[in-house]
């Protein structure tokens, strides 16, 4: 079956390239489904088509079964023929149709995977422009919620000729019945056609304007679960909340809109089968005196109306389904049908000597082997050239050529989530050896040994147990053991320690590094490393300004000297900006001079300013969900075992009751209670309406030789109507109050997850995949909303449907109790069996289906990186072997299906099979109206107990989405928000802090990351904290602000402890500027201050402080510009300069500054290290630094190792002591006389 699968890919894949060339294609989807599927479609037809013909023999039987009891001369044989015959029919109608529901089951299935590959395929080459179109979730949607949609309707495609067949089949003959009366019922049927068709567009409006809300809140909350980090370190979390609420509002009275058009609908369609046998018979009866109402003609049309029931239910609904699906069509062919990466634009000719060049007006030569780096201030265009070289620009003219293969290390390091060791070999062979030199070689040695399970370590998603240089060298580590002819290195040496980033150019990138023989392009903002590299191409605003070597260039007194002489004041010994500490984040709009422009974005007349309605994935890719680092360094020793994901949990057994009660309870039992009484007044008058009808066919026999008295016609008549009519209104009545309560109850679940969800403490976050939680929100508020409240009611009226039936089968013929028994107890045990499997099965799909996604994600989050190394085909594989192992459990759970209705459809023909039986036998005292009454409820009990069965495992199954929103809703939270002891008004004054024998863990069962810490600081000390990776510094922050909670031991700020105030006190008096600067979608001035607590004023001054100002002033809407997700259109040096105008607004006596410098190059560092001088001079500092420097004018420095302090001194002292500290400043080359110059 998987092969079937992957073929049709490949025939998809070709039938897109053909259409291609239009704009995007259209309507090229259905056909090529339809070409590929061809055979299965035609079998399944073909049993469909025999068991339509068979439900029509059913009712012929059941005439001549009434007028052999009414007529007694007649053998005893006949009688027990017929009720074999009915048997025997039964039976065979049911095989064909269970035939023919398993391949269209197996059909949706696959076209379900079809799509899904197909998605996956093409995602691997989409071009840039159209992967911009929509976001990643926006594009797993499709995969998920679209790939459904198709699987659902494939399901009942037949249905759109079966319907018609089978209402024109049953208007054949009851004509032959009841004659031309039979018009009046289908003028009736006519009427309500144009009505539903008009619910049905109201209802579509509504479904898409619902598809909106979801969307808009899914992604929210997947900016809320990224960042959740940020949030909490603010105390931001009530402004997210309240946001989610809004549109979560908006969200549930579009869904209660529907609901209501729903209930209406609903009460249309149970009105329908009374109002069209009202129609029927009045006018049959009325016509003329002659037509008597028999049993035998009253109860063949019953039987024939509830035959023409479903056709006429299903066709709406399947008219409403396709309707839902053309929408998915179209978004599936606009994303299949963009636009592909231009193949073209890379050439690989080996008649080039040089290894690559780009053309256009940025020429550049490359000869093999050499070492380039590429220089420039920020926005010059360095990712941009990297990105040309991929061919992952859109390219206006030129081309690029390339000799041998590539390998490319973006600036954010994409790490998958599998071990270490996968990481770095990436899909190559595993050589021990050269692991060894490769590991060696990056530094990683020590970071393994911290790791609990060496290189088999599993890596979470997006690497969030790394630290940001450890991601680094693993994506280092990752190019190093390709063995490309090719080298891009992206700015590689930014996010690591100086003295790393000094062993990683000696080992790894430099002269006698292990690529000494290969091509090297090193984008770079260390001066220290230049005199070593043979060529320096120099970028001014997307142009080449110059190339040469370090000692031509220093003489020519261009533009590069310029650069030198204002950076490197102290180049004599290459310190300053040693390891070119520098993040730099390009995100830019490359003006036209640059060949690679984005043709339809670049605004030649703003050469160089980033143009902020541009999202330009340069370099790397940066998924919109972009890269937080979530778990502090320390937290790599701090892992029992390798696992770091628990596997998602997964209820067995039966869903426990008070599941069920817990859903009721959040509908409200008021409502629940009349629910139930309505619907089952309805079912009554449902019962009498029957009985009301066989006793008027009774008269056919009293009145045989007279006239048929006109009033008493009249009474019947209309006592029958009436019944009709109060049996729809009280079903509406029934729905009406169901749509109210289940929205309460999707109010009340949802309000309680997300609540709950942001008091739940950081280490859930670190333990938990992101996917996880989003398909709470996603997936099962879903189910809550819309799959629950209709496998409720179906359910309810199920039950009652059978109920009703037994009831009336044993009134007719007593005996008949008898048989009930039995049969009650060999069903209940067949649909325990099944409920059970079927459950299991549903859980292990959901479960299964999980890694699909995330699979995705990941993909599209790495693309540049999987296209640069050309491993698309191995992701496509691995793509293909998720989805297989999602499919072994959704085969067996169709199978399972067809067992239990071949069961259950035998047990309702047996109904059928004693109902006759009995009905023969006691011949002599039955009425024929009751007969006749029996028997037509007993063929309809088969689909019922079908139904019911059905309906109870799908509530089962649904239900376990209460489960699992309510597992994350009773969550272990973290300490309170707000408690009574609040502190002063203006706490922290001083802005002391002191640490008392601090000792702390990230997790119960985990060893001690910080070791009994005991030091203080005084008010406005500056104070630098620095230690080698995983020393704890991180930590150290993550316990001030109760990220992680003291195992002993307290921390002071003032002398307020701060382990007895609430979080939110704490944490919005505290402020930091965080590793990573991370932003929500929403307004600039959402992303500073989310509570409106600011006025314009102070916004627009602190910008002006964080020199942001002119750039913000010249945006169109200013500071109400849309930041795009993960604040992609923003560089991200501006993004840390608007983190640091978030702490500059808050005011706070206590600043924490966490490596805020790592991402930026020189200027906007000397920017925000003066801002901090000035503006924080009043408050306490703390820095967490890589780089020596920032810190060597703090009051004292903490040198942290493995969690304890070893030495705490001001920097002076602990240069004399010859200690740790001086051993790093040495590795450094920070010297004696510059700290006295400072």
């Amino acid at each position: 079956m998987e092969e079937r699968g992957n073929k049709d890919d490949e025939k998809k894949k070709k039938k897109n390239k053909k259409k291609e060339e239009e704009n995007y294609p259209n309507s090229w989807l259905i056909t090529t489904i339809y070409e590929t599927f061809k055979g299965i479609l035609f079998e399944s037809a073909f049993f469909k088509l025999l068991q339509d013909v068979l439900a029509f023999v059913s009712p012929q039987l059941l005439k001549m079964m009434i007028s052999f009891t009414q007529d007694t001369s007649s053998y005893a044989w006949e009688g027990y023929l017929y009720a074999v015959l009915l048997l025997v029919v039964a039976i065979l109608q049911s095989l064909f149709l269970q035939q023919y529901f398993q391949r269209c089951f197996v059909l949706g299935m696959k076209v379900r995977t079809a799509i899904m590959a197909a998605v996956y395929k093409k995602a691997l080459v989409v071009s840039n422009d159209t992967r911009k179109e929509s976001t990643v979730g926006e594009t797993v949607n499709l995969m998920s919620a679209d790939a459904q949609r198709f699987n659902d309707v494939t399901n009942f495609i037949h249905l759109l000729w079966s319907c018609p067949l089978q209402i024109i089949l049953s208007i054949v003959f009851l004509w032959i019945e009841l004659g031309p009366s039979v018009l009046a019922g289908l003028a009736v049927m006519g009427l309500m056609v144009p009505i539903n068709g008009l619910l049905a567009t109201k209802a579509r409006k509504l479904q898409v304007e619902n598809m909106k809300f979801k969307d808009k809140r899914l992604k929210i909350m997947n900016e809320i679960l990224n960042g959740i980090k940020i949030l909490k370190l603010y105390a931001w979390e009530p402004s997210f909340q309240a946001q989610v609420e809004d549109i979560r509002g908006q969200e549930l009275k579009v869904m209660r809109k529907f609901a209501y058009l729903t209930s209406v609908s609903t009460f249309i369609f149970s009105c329908a089968p009374a109002l069209v046998s009202l129609a029927t018979f009045s006018v049959f009866v009325g016509v003329s005196s002659e037509n008597v109402l028999t049993a035998e003609k009253a109860f063949t049309s019953i039987s024939l109306f509830n035959i023409l029931r479903f056709p006429l239910a299903m066709l709406p609904m399947l008219i409403a389904a396709i309707v839902q699906t053309t929408v998915s069509k179209k978004r599936l062919e606009k994303f299949l049908g963009g636009e592909d990466l231009a193949s073209d634009i890379v050439r690989h000719d080996p008649s080039f000597t040089y290894a690559f060049c780009v053309f256009a007006s940025v020429s550049l030569d490359i000869k093999p082997g050499r070492l380039v780096a590429v220089v420039g201030a920020v926005g010059s265009g360095k990712s941009s050239l990297m990105s040309a070289v991929l061919g992952e620009m859109h390219c206006t003219k030129g081309f690029v050529n390339i000799k041998g293969s590539l390998a490319f290390v973006p600036q954010q390091a994409w790490i998958q989530n599998a071990t270490l060791r996968d990481n770095i070999l990436f899909g190559s062979p595993h050589e021990d050896k050269r692991l060894q030199e490769v590991v060696e070689a990056c530094a990683l040695v020590p970071d393994l040994e911290l790791l609990p399970g060496g290189d088999l370590t599993e890596i979470g998603e997006k690497g969030i147990n790394l630290s940001g240089g450890q991601k680094q060298r693993v994506s280092l580590a990752r190019a190093a053991y390709s063995q490309a002819d090719i080298y891009l290195l992206d700015d590689p040496l930014s996010a690591v320690d100086s003295h790393v980033g000094k062993h990683l150019f000696d080992k790894v990138l430099g002269p006698k590094g292990i690529l000494k023989n290969k091509t090297r392009i090193l984008v770079t903002h260390g001066v220290n490393f230049l005199p070593y590299v043979d060529e320096i191409v120099v970028l001014v605003d997307g142009v080449v300004s110059e190339v040469g070597s370090y000692n031509s260039l220093r003489v020519s007194r261009g533009a590069f000297s310029e650069f030198l002489d204002t950076y490197a004041k102290e180049q004599s010994n290459h310190t300053h900006s040693e390891s070119g500490n520098y993040y730099l984040y390009l995100t830019v709009d490359i003006s036209c001079t640059q060949s690679c422009t984005f043709v339809a974005q670049s605004k030649p007349e703003i050469p160089n300013v980033l143009l902020c309605d541009y999202e330009l994935y340069v370099g790397c890719v940066r998924i919109r969900k972009n890269c937080s680092i979530r778990t502090p360094e320390g937290a790599d020793e701090s892992k029992a075992g390798q696992r770091l994901i628990e596997k998602e949990t997964m209820e067995t057994g039966q869903v426990k009751f008070s599941v069920y009660l817990q859903y009721l309870r959040a509908m409200g039992w008021g409502y629940s209670i009349m629910v139930f009484v309505v619907y089952f007044i309805q079912n009554i008058a449902f019962i009498g309406q029957n009985l009301w009808l066989s006793d008027w066919t009774n008269d056919a026999v009293e009145y045989s030789n007279k006239t048929y008295p006109a009033s008493k016609r009249d009474t019947r008549v209309g006592v029958f109507g009436a019944l009709g009519v109060a049996q729809g209104l009280f079903v509406f009545l029934g729905t009406l109050l169901m749509a109210n309560a289940s929205v309460n109850a999707s109010c009340i679940l949802h309000s309680r997850l997300l609540n709950n969800i942001l008091r739940v403490p950081m280490v859930f976050f670190d333990t938990t995949p992101i996917g996880r939680v989003v398909n709470r929100f996603a997936k099962d508020i879903f189910t809550v909303d819309e799959a629950i409240p209709l496998s409720f009611r179906s359910w309810l009226l199920c039950l009652l449907g059978v109920l009703g039936t037994l009831f009336v089968i044993c009134l007719a013929t007593p005996f008949f109790t008898l048989v009930i028994l039995p049969l009650a107890l060999i069903y209940y045990f067949v649909q325990r069996f099944y409920v059970a499997t079927s459950r299991q099965l549903r859980r292990l799909d959901s479960v299964s289906r999980s890694p699909i996604y995330s699979h995705f994600g990941e993909t599209v989050s790495g693309l540049s990186v999987i296209r640069a190394y050309g491993h698309q085909e191995r992701f496509l594989k691995h793509n293909e072997i998720t989805i297989d192992e999602n499919l072994k459990s959704v085969y067996p759970w169709i199978v399972s299906n067809r067992w239990l209705a071949i069961r259950l459809e035998f047990l309702g023909n047996l109904v059928v099979f004693f109902s006759a039986l009995f009905a023969v036998i006691s011949r002599e005292t039955l009425d024929s109206g009751l007969v006749g009454l029996s028997i037509s409820y007993a063929l309809n009990v088969t689909q019922t107990l079908n139904w019911l069965v059905r309906m109870t495992s799908e509530l089962e199954t649904n239900i376990v989405a209460v489960e699992r929103v309510s597992e994350y809703s009773e969550l272990e939270n973290e300490a309170k928000w707000v408690t009574d002891n609040q502190p002063p008004e203006k706490w922290p004054e001083a802005g002391s802090l002191q640490f008392e024998n601090y000792k702390v863990r990230y997790r119960p069962e985990l060893d001690l990351v910080l070791h009994g810490i005991t030091c203080e600081i005084d008010s406005t000390e500056k104070i630098g904290i620095v230690g080698r990776t995983g020393a704890g510094k991180s930590s150290l922050t993550s316990c001030l602000f109760r990220i992680i909670e003291a195992a002993e031991g307290r921390i002071l700020v003032d002398g307020v402890d701060i382990s007895t105030i609430g979080l939110h006190d704490l944490r919005n008096r505290l402020t930091i500027i965080p590793q990573d600067p991370v932003l929500f979608s929403g307004t600039l001035r959402m992303n500073l201050d989310p509570f409106d607590r600011f006025s314009d004023e102070e916004i627009w001054s602190v910008l002006e402080l964080s020199h942001l100002k002119d750039y913000v002033a010249g945006l169109k809407e200013q500071l109400q510009h849309e930041v795009a997700e993960g604040g992609e259109n923003l560089s991200v040096g501006q993004r840390q300069l608007l983190c640091l105008a978030r702490a500059l607004l808050r005011k706070s006596r206590i600043l924490i500054l966490d490596e805020a410098t790592a991402a930026v190059d020189l200027e906007t560092d000397n920017l925000i290290q003066n801002t901090i001088r000035s503006e924080f001079s009043h408050c306490t500092v703390l820095t967490i630094a890589h780089r020596l420097h920032s810190i060597m004018d703090s009051s004292r420095v903490m040198v942290l190792d493995a969690g304890k302090i070893v030495e705490f001194d001001s920097p002076t002292k602990l240069l004399e002591k010859q200690g740790h500290f001086f051993a790093m400043a040495k590795d450094a080359g920070v010297t004696r006389e510059e700290i006295t110059a400072l």
